[in-house]
């Protein structure tokens, strides 16, 4: 190294090579700042300056896709950013598509239409199938046989609609469903106000009842035959004990539950009914208490078997039938929404599921 060099001269390729690479970080900062901004040309150092005063968190973009006029900045509406809830994590719910299930608190009355079950009422409703019973007093032999045009009342919660009558108090009521008073007072709708005196006439809800169900017995056919007056008919012909499918159709629109003790099957207008076990037929006409066209067979075991709705009969009172002979057609009479069969199997007039004797 030559000592008589000066510190230029001694430096000046460090230096050269200093500039270089300042040079190449200055390149390569502002490429990347000009791919951020997503510009193309060199020649728009005001618009820079602009984006860089805005706020970041609300920038307003001019026709150019650049901010080019301090009064777009001002003018930005702030209602057109998303709002967020609560949940920063999740969009408000849009009130189109999202529709929660809002329970009603006043009586409301429905019509029934064409197919309708008290299973499916309810299930639209959000109640027990046992409160469509509660609400309408009418259906308190069968709440299943619900005729198309109906008129009935939904109540807003689970329970019974109680008609008061003379001599009632809140104590028999509750004695009568099992419902504590506490329970029936504190229902805010019956408004009831100390001393809790009930006026005829009036209705109160008591929440959490299930109404009792009548079972209706149709008449014992009378067998003119015997020598003493009034002996029922005798069933010549026993019945096996088990029992078969008294249609050739399974298409189950209703099952058995507390208001409805039997299974309902449906079937085109004129189908043939079966006899679901051996017996002697002891009613074949039409019901009062909506099964309209009605079969009865008493099996001669304890069992009777019956068949509901029906459009015609095959048989007459008193003739003996065999397990599967035709003995009637379906149809839609009676307190019915539709074409089917009701079917019920009784044991010592008790009644019971026809799933859990059927094959």
């Amino acid at each position: 190294m030559d000592n008589n060099q000066s510190p230029w001269q001694r430096y000046s390729g460090h230096l050269v090579l200093l500039l270089i690479a300042i040079l190449l970080a200055v390149a390569s900062k502002t490429e990347a700042v000009s791919e951020l901004l997503d510009f193309e040309s060199e020649g728009e150092p005001e618009a820079v300056a602009l984006v860089w005063q805005a706020d970041p968190l609300a920038p307003t973009v001019g026709e150019t896709g650049v901010v080019t006029d301090t009064e777009e900045i001002a003018a930005f509406d702030p209602s057109s950013v998303p709002v967020l809830s609560d949940n920063s994590l999740a969009p408000v719910l849009m009130p189109i598509t999202y529709k929660p299930a809002q329970p009603h608190h006043e009586l409301i009355t429905y019509t029934v239409q064409s197919g309708d079950t008290a299973i499916r009422i309810a299930e639209r409703f959000g109640i027990q199938e046992e409160t469509i019973l509660g609400g309408n007093a009418f259906l308190s032999n069968d709440a299943g046989q619900l005729m198309t045009g109906t008129t009935i009342v939904i109540l807003p919660v689970d329970g019974v609609l109680h008609d008061v009558v003379v001599g009632e108090t809140l104590e028999s009521i509750s004695e009568l469903y099992g419902i504590p008073v506490e329970e029936i007072i504190a229902y805010e709708p019956n408004n009831l106000e100390f001393p809790y005196r009930l006026h005829p006439g009036t209705q109160i809800l008591v929440p959490g009842a299930i109404r009792e169900v009548f079972v209706w017995d149709p008449p014992q056919l009378v067998n003119t035959s015997s020598p003493e007056a009034g002996q029922g008919i005798t069933v010549l012909v026993p019945g096996t004990g088990t029992f078969i499918w008294p249609t050739a159709g399974r298409v189950i629109t209703q099952y058995s539950w507390y208001g409805h003790t039997a299974i309902d099957v449906s079937l085109p207008t004129g189908s043939p009914i079966y006899a679901s076990d051996t017996g002697t037929v002891t009613y074949a006409t039409w019901s009062p208490y909506c099964y309209g066209n009605l079969v009865v067979i008493n099996h001669g075991n304890g069992y009777e078997t019956f068949y509901a709705h029906l459009n015609g009969f095959n048989v007459t009172p008193g003739q003996t039938v065999y397990q599967g002979n035709v003995i009637a057609y379906s149809g839609n009479t009676g307190c019915s929404s539709g074409p089917h069969l009701h079917f019920e199997i009784r044991f010592n007039k008790a009644r019971y599921n026809p799933l859990s004797y059927l094959p």
